[in-house]
């Protein structure tokens, strides 16, 4: 098959969407498949990688660092010269008239849900959300199930994600997101120890948030879990990797505190060394759909606690974490009662959950979804 997947938001400080779309590419292309990828970037360019074609179009800076390909046009020309067996689309604005365009031309096509609409909506907007969600709601739901309606098929990670989509006549697939199990991994593996080796009850509690400093991510929660802690007399130390527009007022709020800012760490197997000597990751994101970063912490044997809203929290298994209201002092409690189970105990908990979560299980499913959509089109092409 030839898969053209298309996708919007997609930089070099860009989390979980680059992510989801490399370890699939890679899968594909492993698997016998031609990958295309189309994203955005600062001028127009073909490239040539071993995961397959890469094309960039111009892109409109947006917040956050992101760029967006502001007409589908250029792309449609594109997709005709191409020619694919099927479109993925990791993207609901302008690259999801890819939808429309394949049905037209009779291919495949494949949406995968980063984020609800909804969700990230009232993250975003709080104040906005609860005077106007009576209204707000039904109208992003609409807005949701047409857009479905334009694919053959859409992929949701998770329970809380798919639910964006009910009513629409696309097939839906919940298929769960992968880790990479050989980079993010326990310390000590080898020798079957798990930490850094020195008994927490010595030192100060380490937590590390992990992910982009935006509203929606609520990253002031974990600072506010710090405040929480040492307000109860308990020492903490608190690494931030990341960056965002939240960054200088995150620094602000954290001054005089033991939070240690980092950046974009784009070093994986660094980034998981650092996950995997804490003693708990903090996700305090109300509107994941799935939630990579927790599951990157889990596969490092870190326990996580997450907000308990979102899809994160379906990731956690008894002994590996927390879900807790997304604030500092339901977070800083989660934390204490996760601080007090056995270190073995809650490591290998955690590590067990995340290998549950393979990379190839998901790249097997996603196949699954674009030969099943294929046969069909070639079935309604020959009529």
């Amino acid at each position: 098959m030839r898969i053209v997947q298309l996708a919007n938001a997609y930089s070099p400080t860009s989390g979980g969407l680059r992510t989801v779309v490399d370890a699939l590419g890679r899968g594909y292309v492993a698997a016998g498949h031609e990958r295309v990828l189309v994203i955005p970037g600062k001028r127009h360019s073909r490239e040539q990688s071993a995961s397959g074609l890469v094309i960039t179009f111009p892109g409109v800076p947006v917040s956050g660092g992101y760029r967006v390909i502001p007409r589908f046009a250029p792309v449609r020309e594109l997709l005709e010269d191409l020619a694919p067996d099927t479109v993925e689309v990791s993207d609901k604005a302008t690259l999801a008239a890819a939808g429309p365009w394949a049905r037209e031309h009779g291919v495949g096509s494949v949406l995968i849900s980063h984020e609800r609409l909804d969700a990230v909506t009232a993250a975003r907007f709080p104040h906005a959300w609860r005077l106007g969600n009576r209204v707000l709601r039904p109208a992003l739901h609409r807005r949701s199930r047409e857009l479905g309606d334009g694919f053959d098929a859409v992929v949701a990670a998770s329970a809380f994600a798919g639910r964006e989509f009910d009513g629409t006549s696309a097939a839906l697939h919940a298929i769960a997101l992968g880790v990479d199990l050989d980079t993010f991994r326990p310390q000590g593996e080898i020798d079957s120890t798990f930490g850094s080796g020195s008994d927490s009850a010595e030192r100060p509690w380490r937590l590390v948030y992990s992910g982009r400093l935006s509203v929606e991510k609520n990253p002031g929660a974990a600072v506010g879990t710090v405040k929480a802690l040492i307000a109860a007399s308990i020492p903490v130390h608190l690494d931030v990797y990341g960056t965002g527009s939240r960054r200088d007022h995150l620094r602000r709020a954290a001054a005089g505190l033991p939070v240690t800012f980092h950046g974009h760490l784009s070093d994986r197997a660094a980034l998981a060394t650092r996950l995997a000597a804490a003693d708990v990751v903090l996700a305090p994101g109300p509107a994941e759909t799935f939630g990579l970063s927790v599951l990157e912490a889990l596969a490092c044997g870190t326990p996580v606690v997450t907000a308990d809203t979102g899809g994160a929290g379906e990731l956690l298994a008894p002994g590996a974490g927390r879900s807790a209201p997304a604030h500092g002092t339901a977070f800083a409690a989660a934390v204490t009662e996760i601080m007090s189970w056995p270190e073995a105990d809650r490591r290998t908990a955690a590590r067990k959950r995340a290998e549950e979560y393979p990379w190839s299980r998901t790249i097997t499913s996603m196949l699954t979804v674009h030969e099943q959509i294929r046969a069909l089109k070639t079935q309604v092409n020959a009529r």
